[in-house]
């Protein structure tokens, strides 16, 4: 994959393909296209791994309202069921069917979903397993043989079988 800067990204990246595949299906599904504006929304950091997602909702019933976590997809629609009754004089709030999508890392876990004021808040947590947590590598006192890893049956040389060989 080869950016305007010049620089193919493969070459000094191990173990990437994956996310950087998720950004060229991104791209070619969005062909260029605006990102959807109604409703209005937010997504907030609100710490290293606490997230949340604010969708302006105002005019939606509850069950009007639809959330889906599919793999690492999130989506929200809204539908409105039935029309409103009355006539109106002026209509400034917007109440049209809707769709937002969002792509979630592996991580993220979608933990809670509330109205509050107009906004529906979907609370999420990047949970990050032990095994994936930054930790420190010891450096070990043996050698790996210059050939590559040998196999389990043979056992390593020492090192006066090397100055022997």
């Amino acid at each position: 994959m080869t950016y305007p800067f010049g620089r193919n990204l493969l070459l000094s990246t191990v173990g990437f393909e994956r996310f950087i595949d998720t950004f060229e299906k991104l791209d070619a599904v969005e062909g260029g296209s605006k990102s959807p504006s109604y409703p209005p929304y937010n997504i907030l950091k609100k710490s290293d791994h606490d997230y949340a997602i604010e969708i302006a909702v105002a005019g939606f019933d509850e069950s009007e309202l639809e959330i889906n976590a599919e793999g690492n997809k999130l989506s929200i629609t809204g539908q409105v069921k039935a029309p409103r009754i009355g006539e109106y004089l002026h209509k400034g709030v917007a109440t049209r069917d809707f769709s937002h999508q969002f792509t979630l890392a592996q991580t993220v876990v979608v933990r809670s979903a509330n109205i509050v004021n107009g906004l529906l808040i979907i609370e999420l947590e990047n949970v990050i397993p032990e095994e994936k947590k930054p930790r420190k590598i010891t450096i070990g006192h043996g050698s790996l043989p210059a050939q590559g890893l040998q196999s389990s049956q043979s056992s390593p040389l020492t090192a006066q079988e090397k100055l022997a060989a």
